[in-house]
This record gives structure tokens, C-alpha cells and sequence, in this order.
């Protein structure tokens, strides 16, 4: 003899119903993680492959200074490392003369907060970053430290670059650097060949 009680057909259908939209989110969100683009790869600046394939001054030493905006905030070349669970950004900032290290950003792809130092100058900079996905857009948001002003307040500058990759072989950074202390917020658009 079954004792167990029966539910209304009307609230049955309701929660398949619910189930059925729950497995059809999860299906969509597996689905989306699937089509993420991998930004891994040696890059560089369109500008510089097209022209005459220099790098940047960095990477090359005695070339003559460039004129122009801040673009990406990265160098060229640059290298990305994509793994599932962290993005590595690295690319020569100083002189060879200066026997440094390449500038390694490594970035956290779960939108916990990746912190990175970054020593140029006579003190360590610390930057906090956060990731997230806007479609096939990734977007890395840092926040860097801004010098005390002379009544010893500080601020923090925010940077967003959203990395998409556009076929066969372009990577495509928008930066927005918001302004600051009554500046204007700006926004470059920097493109990037596969080498």
C-alpha cells in the first residue's frame, strides 16, 4: 500500500518544469565555457608588424623613442599563457641593458582578486585585479595605487581591458583608463598579430 502523499498535478508540472529550466541553464552555461576563446600565444602590436616589425624600446634597446598614446598599457611583443584556471600576461618593459626580468601578470580566471607587484622605480606597486567574462570578452579590471597628493590623500586608478580575439590571428585590447581627480576617462583600442 503506498502512503506517500500526492502532489496537485498543477505543482508536479510547476516543479519539472523549474527542474527542466535549471538543467537548460546549466546545459547554456557548460555550453558558453566551451566557446571561451584562449587568448595564449606570442603577440604583437599590429602597428609594429606592419611598419617595420620593431619592438618596443624595451625589448630592443637603442631604438628610437616612439610618440603616441598609452595603448593596451602592455608591451610588444607580449606573451599570454591561458590555463583554465589563470591568464599570464608577460612582455620585456626595461632595457636589455638594465638586466630585469620580464613583467609577469598573472590573473585569476575564477573573479577572485589577483594581486601583482610590479617594481619600477625605487618602490614595489601593488595592483589588484578582478576577471570576468562578458561573452567571449574577457575583461581584466585593476585598480593601481595613485601617489599621496601633498595633503597625503591617496586614490586608486582604475583600468579595464577587454581582450577579444577577432579571426584568423587578431587579439583586440580596448582600454579604458577612468579618469581620476577631475580627469577625463579615455579609451584606446590597441590590436595585436599572432606571430
Amino acid at each position: 500500500m503506498d502512503h506517500a502523499p500526492r502532489l496537485p498535478l498543477a505543482s508536479s508540472m510547476n516543479r519539472l518544469a523549474a527542474l527542466m529550466s535549471v538543467l537548460s541553464m546549466s546545459g547554456v552555461a557548460a555550453a558558453s565555457g566551451q566557446q571561451r576563446p584562449d587568448f595564449s600565444g606570442e603577440w604583437i602590436r599590429a602597428a609594429d608588424s606592419a611598419a617595420d616589425g620593431r619592438a618596443t624600446v624595451a625589448a630592443t634597446g637603442d631604438a628610437a623613442f616612439r610618440v603616441g598614446n598609452m595603448g593596451s598599457g602592455w608591451g610588444s611583443p607580449l606573451t599570454i599563457t591561458q590555463r583554465s584556471n589563470q591568464l599570464i600576461v608577460e612582455y620585456a618593459f626595461f632595457s636589455a641593458y638594465d638586466l630585469q626580468p620580464r613583467l609577469r601578470f598573472t590573473y585569476a580566471l575564477d573573479g577572485s582578486e589577483s594581486r601583482n607587484t610590479v617594481m619600477i622605480g625605487h618602490a614595489p606597486s601593488v595592483q589588484r585585479a578582478t576577471v570576468a567574462w562578458a561573452g567571449s570578452t574577457l575583461v581584466i579590471t585593476t585598480m593601481h595605487p595613485v601617489p599621496a597628493s601633498g595633503d597625503g590623500t591617496t586614490a586608486q586608478a582604475q583600468v579595464r581591458q577587454a581582450l577579444t580575439l577577432e579571426p584568423p590571428n587578431a587579439l583586440i585590447v580596448e582600454t579604458t583608463r577612468v579618469g581620476i581627480l577631475g580627469g577625463p576617462t579615455a579609451t584606446t583600442r590597441t590590436v595585436y598579430t599572432k606571430r
